[in-house]
Parts: C-alpha cells; structure tokens; sequence
C-alpha cells in the first residue's frame, strides 16, 4: 500500500494512479494537534447548542462534555453554524491533495460532523455517489479523525478498487446489529478478505471516491468516541441534480457550494444558502431512489 499513504513530501503521481485504481487514499498526521483540539472545542460548542439551535438537540446545560456528546450521533452541514468548522473544509492541506485528485477547479457541497460515542452504531454498506448525485465520478470524501479510529471503535471499512465500475450498486435490508442502517449495499460479490479496516490516527485524512464502497462497525469500546469530520467535494466543472431527497426543490445544479480551489465555471449562477443544519437519526430509513 506504499502509494495509498500520502507522505509529508506531498501527493505525488503514484498516490494519484493509486486513488484512481484503489478508490481511495491515506494522508497520515496532516492536521496538526492545535487543529484536532479547535475541532474538539467546537464539536463541543455545536452540541452544546452555542452556535445556532438545531431541531432536536436537548437541553445539556450543566452535563459534562463526554455526557453532551454521547446524546448525538452526528450533525450535518455543522459548517452552516460554525466558522471554525467551515476553515477545515478549504484547510489547504486538504485542498492540495483534492486539487491533485479532482482537478484544480474545486468546490464543497456538504459537512458532517460523527460523535459516534461508547456503543453507537456504524454505518452499512454504502456509496456516497447514491446520496450525492454528480455522476461524473469527481466526488470525493475527506474524512478527518479527530479521534483515533480504530476497530474496536468503529473505523471506516472501503472495498478497494469497488469504485471501477462506475454504477450504483443494489441495496438489500438488512437486520445487522452492527448498523444504524434498516438497509445495505450486497457486498456478496466482494470476498471478505478484501474488507480493509482503515485504522488511523487523530489528524490523518482518509480521501475516497463517491463509488468506493465503505462502512463502519458500531463503536465496542466503553469510553472512547471516534468522532469525524467529513466533507464532500467535487469538480466545479460538473453540475449538482441534489435535492436532498426532497428537502430541497428540484434543481439540475444545486448552487449552495463553498468553492475550495480554482474558480468556478458557473459563478453566474450566484450562490444559495438553502441546506439547513440537521441531526442525524439513530436509525437511517430505506432510500429506495
């Protein structure tokens, strides 16, 4: 896997020829200890309530923070609330990696901030592109530890290479008390042997592609958290059909971005702010389209 880890040096052509082929790619320690403990502090703060209410959140005043955060699974588009949150999504060693596996034109669609505390569940079996349409296979996933990510915690799992096809794969229930899911990807085709447990540090970013399939176990431990952040990026050059499962009017381009490199094609259009920051449920109902 010599080329599926990013080194301090930078990305290099061997990293972007194992991205293209593996679906995915491992930047050990490229955020600092000063960033995992402002991204620590603000998780905080946007469970707390402190930066904007979100529909759903209880009242923790006077609870320590582990006790704060075990209530919450996650939030997405935590980068609506918060300014801290926002920085990470252009971090520029973020972008530099995207801007070698995406193209120099770059921009940002969604942000999702995972607690995933003591005993919570994983996510089954998916592909990011099935929630995200963009079609052109530019989307890519950063996904920023900020704990340590571990098996018995509830790392991420990628099927390497499971994003050559280029299609949506078929969903089948599923009734695993691994998963928050009532549904997964049939991984039948894929011998287990190839499920990789991507083990990494706090400050390593894992980058994926929208095809690669990959999930995550319930978190074992007692007392360890695994919280993420991650961010969804794509080609500026291509348009965004999302509508949010219809919680968005019907588009062809949804145009709440945050470009993160190069220039936009379509500044024309201007920019929206419609997304609205939502907790996510503990249980993920059946997306049937």
């Amino acid at each position: 896997m010599e080329y599926g880890i990013v080194l301090p040096s930078g990305l290099t052509k061997g990293n972007i020829e194992f991205y293209k082929k593996q679906g995915y790619l491992i930047a050990p320690d490229l955020l600092g200890p000063r960033d995992i403990q402002a991204l620590k502090k603000e998780a905080v703060e946007i469970f707390k309530g402190n930066r904007g209410h979100v529909d759903g959140m209880t009242d923790v005043e006077g609870l320590p923070d582990d006790e704060v955060l075990k209530k919450y699974v996650a939030v997405h588009f935590p980068h609506k609330l918060s300014s801290v949150i926002q920085g990470y999504l252009s971090h520029p060693f973020v972008v530099d990696i995207l801007s070698g596996i995406v193209g120099p034109n770059v921009k940002c669609m969604q942000s999702m901030l995972f607690v995933k505390g003591p005993g919570k569940a994983g996510q089954a079996w998916h592909q990011d592109e099935f929630y995200i349409p963009t079609r052109d296979r530019s989307l890519v996933g950063a996904w920023i530890a900020i704990d340590d990510a571990t098996i018995g915690n509830g790392c991420l799992w990628i099927i390497p290479g499971s994003q050559k096809t280029g299609v949506l794969f078929r969903r089948v229930p599923s009734d695993s008390g691994e998963y928050a899911d009532v549904d997964t990807v049939d991984v039948s085709t894929y011998p287990k042997e190839m499920h990789l447990p991507v083990e990494v540090k706090s400050g390593s970013v894992i980058f994926f592609n929208g095809y690669t399939l990959h999930s995550s176990l319930r978190n074992k431990t007692a007392d360890c958290f695994r919280m993420a952040l991650v961010n969804h990026y794509m080609s500026a050059e291509s348009l965004l059909p999302w509508d949010q499962d219809g919680k968005l009017p019907p588009t062809e381009d949804l145009r709440d971005i945050l470009m993160v490199a190069g220039t936009d094609p379509y500044s024309w259009k201007g920019i929206t702010d419609l997304n609205k920051p939502y907790l996510r449920p503990e249980v993920l109902k059946i997306k049937t389209t």
